[in-house]
């Protein structure tokens, strides 16, 4: 027991989620992972990589919260940079090539290794948000300076990012945005990016209905797109009888739909989903669907309460946090986490528009499960050296006649947060 505690430091019910998710990830995924098995005709292929993945995600999650959270800091500096040219080369190659991965170029090879430059942004967007925020914190708040930096590097990265997957965009400008309100930034300067959202908006509406079906534009080859699944979402549900409903039309709704309609409170249990043959992205993006058909009502439910735990179990390590950069990185890094298992979790049940967004440390994946256990080991990070700086605030307080404490070491220490 002494040996687990001494390993996996930090706090103890952040460690305790995690390992929930990795488990229902891992059966889930052997289960929803069946076109990939038909495919590659190897029955065992499919999890073994994933369970490779979520293993090294474990390991990556357990030397991240060895690494003082300070550090963090220094990750900007050369991520920002590095993952804007990335984002631009992903685009420019695609644009050039014409070589897509379900109509979109997200992807590029390093190496032999496929990932996402999109997961590698949206992190050190993060991070380099907390850290300006922390940086130009006032008695009232944080000052107009930081509204500038935060914008600079927010819009350039979401421009990238948002011709080739316009809902992490929106999900990372969204989180920043939150992210900005926790920081105080002044209302006039939140209020007036507001309008220009809001303007924002009606312009892209504006575009949908004039660009044409099958546009070819360039870096606007998705509109046709992003048009069908908006409008396939706002028009009202007709009710249509049986014998003349398309199941093809809209075919990843219609069978997430009948996964959900066809479970009950206990589910079909694990391995007997039937939807999962017939759903695509089954084992990502619509995972939280086959969750439910197979492990009922019930399980649906334990998921959404693990990121709602998680997301409270952040705001309590983010109040206790020493530093603002602490804070603001715990609370920036749940509220991405959180908010995409959201958006996910409404897709599969048909409360938002059909996006690419898996479900965090759920969905098999390989950059995103990596950059999520990162998230976590962050996470873990700051709860660790909170706690080892109140460890060291009691014994500081404490004076008794047999022991020794080396106050200004202690106090150097503290004064790191």
């Amino acid at each position: 027991m002494d040996l687990l505690k001494n390993l996996f430091k930090g706090d103890k019910v952040i460690w305790i989620i995690f390992l929930f998710l990795c488990v229902i990830s891992i059966i889930e995924v052997f289960s929803a992972a069946s076109t990939l098995t038909y495919k590659s005709g190897d029955h065992w292929g499919p999890i073994t990589q994933h369970t490779i993945i979520l293993l090294v995600g474990a390991l990556v999650v357990w030397i991240t919260h060895k690494v003082n959270y300070r550090y963090f800091q220094v990750i900007p500096l050369f991520l920002v940079p590095i993952s804007a040219i990335l984002l631009a080369v992903v685009s420019v190659t695609g644009l050039i090539s014409g070589s897509y991965t379900n109509g979109a170029a997200r992807w590029m090879s390093l190496f032999g290794l496929q990932f996402q430059p999109s997961e590698l942004a949206k992190m050190a967007v993060i991070v380099a948000v907390s850290s300006i925020l922390a940086r130009n914190q006032e008695e009232d708040g944080s000052n107009y300076r930081a509204f500038k930096y935060i914008m600079i590097i927010t819009g350039v990265i979401c421009m990238l990012i948002a011709p080739e997957n316009l809902s992490t965009a929106g999900l990372l400008f969204g989180v920043v945005f939150l992210m900005m309100i926790i920081g105080k930034i002044p209302f006039k300067a939140l209020a007036s990016l507001i309008g220009v959202l809001a303007a924002g908006v009606l312009f892209m509406g504006l575009i949908l209905m004039i660009v044409p079906k099958d546009s070819n534009l360039p870096f606007l080859h998705r509109m046709s797109t992003w048009k069908a699944r908006v409008v396939g979402f706002t028009k009202p549900k007709e009710d249509v009888p049986a014998a003349k409903f398309d199941i093809d039309k809209d075919a990843q709704i219609a069978h997430a739909n009948i996964a959900i309609a066809t479970s009950n409170i206990i589910g079909k249990m694990p391995g007997n989903s039937v939807e999962r043959d017939f759903l695509s992205q089954a084992f990502s993006d619509f995972i939280f669907a086959i969750i439910i058909e197979e492990l009922g009502l019930l399980g649906g439910g334990f998921v959404v309460i693990l990121y709602i735990w998680l997301l409270i179990r952040a705001g309590r390590i983010a109040r206790k946090a020493k530093g603002n950069f602490a804070m603001f990185l715990v609370m920036g890094i749940a509220l991405m986490l959180v908010s995409q298992a959201i958006i996910n979790m409404c897709v599969a049940v048909g409360l938002f528009p059909v996006t690419g967004q898996p479900l965090p440390l759920i969905s098999k994946g390989g950059t995103s499960t990596l950059i999520n256990c990162v998230y976590v080991g962050m996470i873990l990070s700051v709860s660790r050296y909170t706690a080892k700086l109140e460890d060291n605030e009691k014994l500081l307080n404490s004076k008794t006649d047999d022991t020794t404490i080396n106050k200004e070491e202690i106090i150097a220490e503290e004064s790191l947060a």
